[in-house]
């Protein structure tokens, strides 16, 4: 198997997250001709999206749905609980992540050079990412990971975006911390996890390289 991977991307760090908590050997392999938009890139996957996992010929586009076959797949060690309670309420920050709290903020991207920023589209994103990041501080669990004791696909997905947020969130004024102190003390156990550590540390070498390019 293999994983069209970028170290940077939050949607890939959420499945190579999976990958290193299961141990599995999968190459991680770069994008083809360099750009999510390149024609080779476009044979692999048409999305032209990050990640795509080839999984011995099934070509599996989307996060989320790699993360769930790896761990139908590889059931062990368990990122979902095993009764279909405790894998809704997963599937619900799952869920939430993807379709509110990471938007928003994909949204600020674009907008972070103050020169060109349309205050009009930040004004609005703010508002929404701290609208969202309230909803996360209600919605997690007291102490531990984002569903209780166990680390899960959960945490897999918040935790790379929680990365973003935290990095470039100030620029705009977002304090992600501030008022969420459920989200602090999760994500001050989150890191602890050696494969956080591990994604989060190939995040941050991969930003660190994107702005000395930039600079």
């Amino acid at each position: 198997m293999k994983l069209y991977n970028m170290d940077l991307s939050n949607f890939a760090t959420k499945s190579r997250l999976v990958i290193y908590e299961k141990g599995l050997n999968i190459e991680m392999a770069p994008i083809p001709g360099g750009d999510l938009h390149s024609p080779e890139y476009a044979k692999v996957n048409p999305l032209g999206k990050t990640p795509a996992l080839d999984a011995d010929g099934l070509l599996i586009p989307e996060s989320e749905v790699i993360n769930e076959y790896l761990e139908d797949k590889y059931p062990t060690p368990p990122l979902l609980p095993k009764s279909p309670e405790g894998r809704a309420k997963v599937r619900i920050f799952t869920r939430f992540h993807d379709l509110y709290l990471e938007p928003p903020l994909r949204a600020l991207f674009g907008q972070m050079n103050p020169k060109t920023r349309d205050e009009k589209v930040v004004g609005e994103k703010v508002t929404d990412l701290k609208h969202r990041l309230g909803q996360l501080d209600m919605m997690l669990a007291d102490g531990g990971f984002a569903c209780g004791a166990d680390f899960t696909l959960a945490d897999c997905a918040l935790a790379p975006t929680m990365f973003f947020i935290t990095n470039l969130g100030p620029a705009f004024g977002v304090k992600p911390f501030d008022g969420h102190p459920k989200t602090a003390a999760w994500w001050t156990h989150v890191q602890t996890r050696p494969s956080v550590k591990k994604g989060l540390g190939e995040m941050t070498a991969a930003l660190a390289a994107m702005q000395r390019g930039g600079s």
